[in-house]
């Protein structure tokens, strides 16, 4: 078989196994969406089917009957600032250890990464305990420290190998114009690594968005709750009207997947940037 015909029969199967991945990714929630219009009667006759109109009922009686924007306000705050919070903290820390030599770096350095081995279930009640003694035990603010510990390690370790690779001359020019160590970090160094820190503000979101676990065991009131935990919720109130159920679920869904698709396109945009000007 001749080179081109390999190449094209190698890119025509490529192209087939990309298009099975993203039908496999993308009916779930094409299904989700479509039955959250439909009624219960068309619902149970035919789960595949199309709705016969978009009525939006099933999203007006999630509202009612459940406080589901209470969630979304709590699951916002705490997405939000646990991501800015990780992204402050991390660079710094990253930074550090990426431009200076000091004694212990390289098993300090270890030791945050290999953080990462540790499953979440085995901290669940150290930090319950601490939650409880500190006195932030079911409080929003509690949730927002704990959540950006949870995203420490993952984001250490990809901000920093994004900072090993800027090139060091770029700093060693900006202390040689009069820039002191922050005004370098904040104005040299931090714009050059958006790309990683676009990435690292992904996973540290929707990883505090979907977060249930800590959620359930570290909250006990409804004002504090979270969506995640909001499903519980849901199952238990529309058991028998599958058409708020799954409005509700599209209304839990669609947030993550909005904010997904808007950091990937900056971080593709950063990217492509960067590789002009390289």
């Amino acid at each position: 078989m001749p080179n081109y015909q390999r190449i094209l029969l190698f890119r025509t199967i490529k192209i087939i196994l990309l298009a099975v991945f993203t039908l496999i990714s993308i009916a779930p929630l094409a299904w989700i969406l479509l039955s959250s219009f439909k009624t219960n009667r068309e619902i149970m006759l035919s789960a595949f089917s199309l709705p016969s109109s978009f009525d939006f009922k099933g999203y007006k009686v999630a509202l009612e009957v459940s406080p589901i924007l209470r969630f979304y306000g709590n699951s916002l705050i705490i997405a939000t600032a646990s991501t800015i919070l990780n992204l402050l903290f991390v660079s710094m820390t990253a930074y550090v250890f990426a431009r200076f030599e000091f004694k212990g770096r390289a098993l300090m350095a270890l030791m945050i990464s290999s953080s990462l081995l540790i499953p979440s279930s085995a901290l669940l009640m150290p930090i319950y305990r601490i939650m409880v003694s500190i006195h932030l035990f079911d409080t929003i603010i509690g949730l927002i420290l704990v959540h950006t510990a949870l995203g420490l390690p993952t984001s250490f370790f990809v901000i920093r190998s994004y900072f090993q690779s800027i090139p060091k001359e770029l700093e060693e020019a900006a202390y040689i114009d009069g820039c002191g160590y922050m005004k370098t970090f904040f104005v040299i160094v931090l714009p050059l690594a958006k790309s990683g820190l676009s990435t690292v503000a992904v996973l540290q979101f929707l990883m505090s968005w979907n977060e249930f676990m800590f959620a359930l065991v570290l909250t006990k009131s409804e004002k504090v709750r979270t969506l995640p935990l909001a499903l519980n919720y849901f199952t238990t109130q529309f058991s028998f009207n599958y058409t708020a159920l799954f409005a509700a679920l599209t209304m839990v869904i669609l947030p993550s997947i909005i904010i997904y698709i808007i950091l990937q396109e900056q971080v593709t945009q950063s990217m492509v940037t960067g590789a002009i000007k390289g």
